[in-house]
């Protein structure tokens, strides 16, 4: 019997809500459905009741997580590299919470290769990343923008275009039956409203470069203008985030206090956030820096056409060049931003006239015209963003990774020294 690959995986916590964990959760479970892998994940990005090891179900031992405080440390890595000897090391998300672990990459690679699922939001080439790129030994890319980024900053790295996907069996459009089901058993507003509000949507974390502020403001002037009974917006967010703004409060400030603005703070399940969708006539995402944005995909997979700045993954995701499905717009301003972890990076910034414009011209179309962007958004995210070639393009790269680069004993491709020329 051939052994088993073993996969060190280090991401958020792989059962968590968030985009980065959803989608480790995918490349854990199209791994682990070969029956030729094995995983342990370190389990990061959340708080946790406890540290025991879970192991997912219906996968028993090939598929445990190890809950840890932030992304975990030096000590952690080198036990499991001493103790579990795995084959492959993967991690996830942006390159500000890895350096800790690129400072031991010359310990880590000695023995296995480091495969980085990668997320960058934004030009300018990010130069100071290039010590990151270089310290790994395959870069996956979940952006045609990051994958551009990658492949100038450090073309010596193996570098693989792998976007994020979205379940179609669950996020799908329903019936008018369903959705009126939806609305007298699950939702937070009365069955008769159905027809009788514009609905927008807004998924996200409610976190600074999402603009929840500014969509509040923004949204409160465009219903100054078509009335107040005219349009919802739900968002589903936590209003109290410690990283975003205090939205309860700034509702109030707005007399945004008769339904104008429905709040969903509850944890929901993927079936339920699809039925969200389903009764929303358009989705919002106009964060300022957006790797990716799954929740604009899972809208377009739900048939709910989308509003989106035209930064990141957004951009691939509204218009695949030749079709649109929704409205993309174009920052007013792109402002160089920075930090001393980040020295530099574009914000992209729309303005609250071309927001308002957006909205109202999603608002006007007939129904059948928003049906018809939905139908083709959907069509879109079947054929570039499906779960099945998300699934087959990571087994295919693990199995190269494993064929290619090799794991202790029959390590390959990683020198343990280099020589220098000393003036």
């Amino acid at each position: 019997m051939n052994k088993k690959i073993k996969i060190l995986m280090i991401s958020d916590h792989p059962l968590s809500p968030s985009g980065v964990g959803t989608q480790t959760k995918y490349v854990c479970e199209a791994l682990l459905k070969t029956g030729r892998y094995q995983i342990l994940c370190l389990g990061g990005a959340i708080k946790h009741n406890d540290y025991k090891p879970v192991h997912v179900e219906p996968y028993g031992e090939d598929f445990v997580i190890m809950p840890v405080d932030g992304y975990g440390t030096h000590q952690i890595i080198r036990s499991v590299l001493s103790t579990k000897r795995p084959d492959i090391l993967w991690f996830m998300t942006d390159p500000r919470f890895y350096g800790w672990l690129w400072e031991i990459e010359d310990e880590i690679r000695a023995h296995i290769p480091m495969v980085y699922y990668h997320v960058w939001d934004n030009y300018p080439f990010p130069l100071y990343n290039k010590n990151f790129y270089d310290s790994n030994d395959v870069i996956a890319s979940i952006s045609k923008v990051t994958y551009d980024i990658v492949s100038n900053v450090a073309p010596d790295v193996e570098n693989h275009y792998i976007p994020h996907a979205v379940n179609g069996d669950i996020f799908k459009k329903i019936t008018e039956e369903q959705k009126r089901e939806f609305y007298k058993d699950a939702s937070p507003f009365p069955e008769d409203d159905l027809d009788k509000k514009f609905i927008f949507f807004w998924n996200n974390r409610n976190a600074r470069r999402k603009q929840s502020g500014t969509l509040l403001y923004w949204f409160k002037e465009f219903l100054d203008d078509v009335g107040h009974d005219k349009a919802r917006l739900i968002m589903h967010t936590e209003p109290n985030d410690p990283n975003g703004q205090p939205l309860v409060y700034i509702m109030e400030n707005l007399g945004l206090v008769d339904g104008q603005v429905i709040l969903s703070k509850e944890k929901i399940p993927p079936e339920i956030l699809s039925c969200m969708y389903n009764i929303s006539d358009c989705t919002i995402n106009i964060s300022d820096a957006e790797g990716f944005g799954l929740a604009t995909l899972e809208s377009l997979s739900c048939e709910t056409p989308i509003i989106v700045t035209m930064t990141g993954g957004l951009q691939e995701q509204v218009t695949d060049g030749k079709e649109w499905f929704g409205i993309g717009i174009d920052p007013s301003s792109k402002s160089i931003i920075g930090s001393q972890q980040v020295p530099y990076i574009y914000e992209d910034r729309i303005s609250k006239e071309d927001f308002i414009a957006a909205l109202k011209k999603m608002m006007n179309m007939s129904k059948e015209e928003r049906e018809e962007l939905g139908r083709k958004g959907s069509e879109h995210v079947r054929k570039n963003y499906n779960f099945e070639d998300f699934g087959k393009k990571w087994v295919e790269l693990m199995d190269s990774v494993h064929e290619n680069y090799g794991s202790w004993e029959r390590r390959k491709g990683y020198k343990t020294w280099n020589f220098e020329e000393i003036a």
